[in-house]
C-alpha cells in the first residue's frame, strides 16, 4: 500500500508542470501590465518578449533529447502559427493595457468553449446537450461579469481580447488538425522564428521601440519572456505525463490565478456580481471540459 506522502509526491509529479504552467502564465499576465505600467508599450513589449523567447527556446530544445525533424508542411505549419502567435500576444497585451488583466484574461479564456463549438462544426469533435449546457452557462457568467460595470469597460479593449481568442482558436484547430505528430519544442521554435520576425521587423521599419522610463521595468520584460516560455516549455511536458484534457483542465487555474495576482500586485479586484460571473465561468470551464 502507498503512503500518503508517496501518494502526494505522485500526485506533485503528475500535476506539477500543469500548475506550474497555470502559474507561469498568470504572473505573465501580470507582468505585461506591470511592464505597461513602467512605461514601455505592446509593441516594444511583444518584441522584447518575442527575442527572449528564441532564446530560451533553444536552450529547451538543446537540454532535451534530439527531436525529429518536422516535415516541409508542418514547418511551413509552424511558421503560420507564428503568424498567430504574433496575432494572441499582440491583441492580449493591447487587451490588458485597455483592461484590467482579470477581464482580459477571463474574456479571452472562453476560447476552449469557441474551441470546443467550432471543432464541433467542423466534424473534429462532439459537442453534446451537456457541452452545449456547459458552454451556455460560461458565456452566462461572462455576461454577467462583463455587464456588471459597463461604464468601466473599454469596447476596443473587449474587440482586442476577442481577436486574440480568434487567433488562439485557430492555432489549436488548425495544430491539431496538421501538428499532431510533429514534435512539441521545433514546432515552438519554428512559429517562435516568425513571430519574432513579424515584431521585429515591424520595429525596425517604423523605428519604433519603447524602453521602460523607470529600470525596474527591464526586469518586468525579462520576468516576461522567462514565464511565457517556461509556460510554452511545461504544458509539454504536462501533455506527455498526464496527456492533453487533464493538462487543458489545469490550465483553466490560470484566469483564477490571474485574478489573485492582480489583486495582490495590481489592486484591480472585481465587484462582487463580476466575482459571481467569474465564478461561473471558471466552473462551467471546468464542466465543459470535463464532458469529454
Amino acid at each position: 500500500m502507498n503512503s500518503p506522502s508517496s501518494t502526494i509526491g505522485r500526485k506533485l509529479f503528475d500535476y506539477g508542470p500543469g500548475l506550474t504552467a497555470a502559474v507561469s502564465f498568470a504572473g505573465a499576465d501580470v507582468l505585461t501590465k506591470l511592464g505597461l505600467m513602467a512605461g514601455s508599450d505592446v509593441i516594444t513589449l511583444a518584441t522584447t518578449r518575442s527575442i527572449l523567447g528564441i532564446g530560451l527556446t533553444a536552450l529547451w530544445i538543446a537540454l532535451g533529447p534530439t527531436p525529429l525533424p518536422l516535415t516541409r508542411d508542418e514547418r511551413r505549419t509552424a511558421y503560420g502559427m507564428g503568424v498567430l502567435y504574433a496575432g494572441i500576444i499582440f491583441f492580449i497585451f493591447k487587451a490588458i493595457e485597455l483592461l484590467t488583466v482579470p477581464m482580459a484574461i477571463l474574456v479571452y479564456f472562453s476560447y476552449p468553449l469557441v474551441t470546443g463549438m467550432v471543432g464541433a462544426a467542423l466534424g473534429l469533435d462532439k459537442l453534446g446537450w451537456r457541452g452545449l449546457l456547459a458552454a451556455f452557462t460560461a458565456f452566462c457568467g461572462l455576461a454577467l461579469m462583463i455587464g456588471a460595470s459597463p461604464s468601466d469597460l473599454s469596447i476596443a479593449g473587449l474587440l482586442c481580447t476577442m481577436v486574440a481568442m480568434a487567433c488562439r482558436v485557430a492555432v489549436l484547430i488548425v495544430s491539431r488538425q496538421r501538428l499532431m505528430k510533429a514534435d512539441a519544442r521545433l514546432s515552438t521554435w519554428y512559429s517562435a522564428i516568425a513571430t519574432a520576425l513579424l515584431f521585429c521587423g515591424g520595429s525596425l521599419v517604423t523605428l519604433h521601440f519603447v524602453p521602460p522610463v523607470v529600470t525596474i521595468g527591464w526586469l518586468w520584460i525579462v520576468l516576461l519572456g522567462v514565464t511565457t516560455t517556461t509556460g510554452v516549455a511545461v504544458i509539454f511536458i504536462s501533455t506527455t505525463r498526464i496527456g492533453p484534457f487533464r493538462t487543458a483542465l489545469t490550465m483553466n487555474l490560470e484566469p483564477l490565478l490571474a485574478t489573485l495576482l492582480s489583486a495582490a500586485f495590481l489592486g484591480e479586484v472585481f465587484s462582487p456580481v463580476q466575482a459571481l460571473g467569474a465564478a461561473i465561468m471558471i466552473a462551467s470551464l471546468f464542466a465543459f471540459q470535463l464532458r469529454r
